[in-house]
């Protein structure tokens, strides 16, 4: 097993396709993660992401599964999604479900026009939540559905939802709450 190492101001380590705004959800030998690419982002946005109040969602329709996220300080608009894409990943790169075996979500953060992780955090799943991820995960590795229709109907469905609509029919939610760290005790 190869670990990837992330840190905070260096180039991101692994490769993304595409270089647009927005989320991407995945699953893979560093576990399951969610990277956030914005082209634009401040100190603000940077401390929100790292430390503060956070909403995940799962949704499912037509056998595709979603990854709703709504982050504090960061979209005034409330949700956004992120299609799990494993119909589009040959063979040999799909994960399996071992790698989801640990209960933990990673957040990155990911400057998109300079590639460079901005923030990272990991998120401790709720045992609903992860055992309904790992259910939808294994139900997408046994489905036959190609890459051509996965994109088809993905694009039905966002025809007809928004990320608010996808919210509110969600199968799980999970909060995450505002984490700053203590400052240090003087003795």
């Amino acid at each position: 097993m190869t670990y990837t190492n992330f840190q905070v101001g260096e180039k991101f380590p692994l490769p993304i396709k595409n270089q647009g705004d927005g989320g991407m959800f995945q699953i893979d030998a560093n576990g399951c993660m969610f990277i956030l690419q914005l082209s634009r982002t401040d100190i603000i946005a940077v401390e929100a992401f790292r430390t503060g109040a956070m909403e995940l969602a799962l949704y499912e329709e037509d056998g595709l599964l979603f990854f709703l996220y709504k982050i504090d300080g960061i979209f005034k608009d409330g949700w956004g999604d992120s299609p799990l894409g494993l119909h589009l990943l040959p063979p040999g790169m799909k994960p399996c479900i071992a790698d989801l075996d640990d209960p933990v979500l990673h957040l990155y953060l990911v400057d998109t026009n300079l590639q460079i992780l901005l923030a990272q955090r990991t998120v401790s799943l709720t045992p609903e939540f992860h055992q309904l991820l790992q259910k939808k995960v294994q139900e997408q590795l046994e489905s036959s559905l190609s890459p051509g229709a996965f994109v088809n109907k993905l694009q039905d469905i966002w025809k007809r939802n928004t990320s608010k609509d996808m919210s509110e029919k969600a199968l799980a939610k999970q909060k995450v709450e505002l984490d700053i760290p203590a400052p240090p005790t003087l003795n």
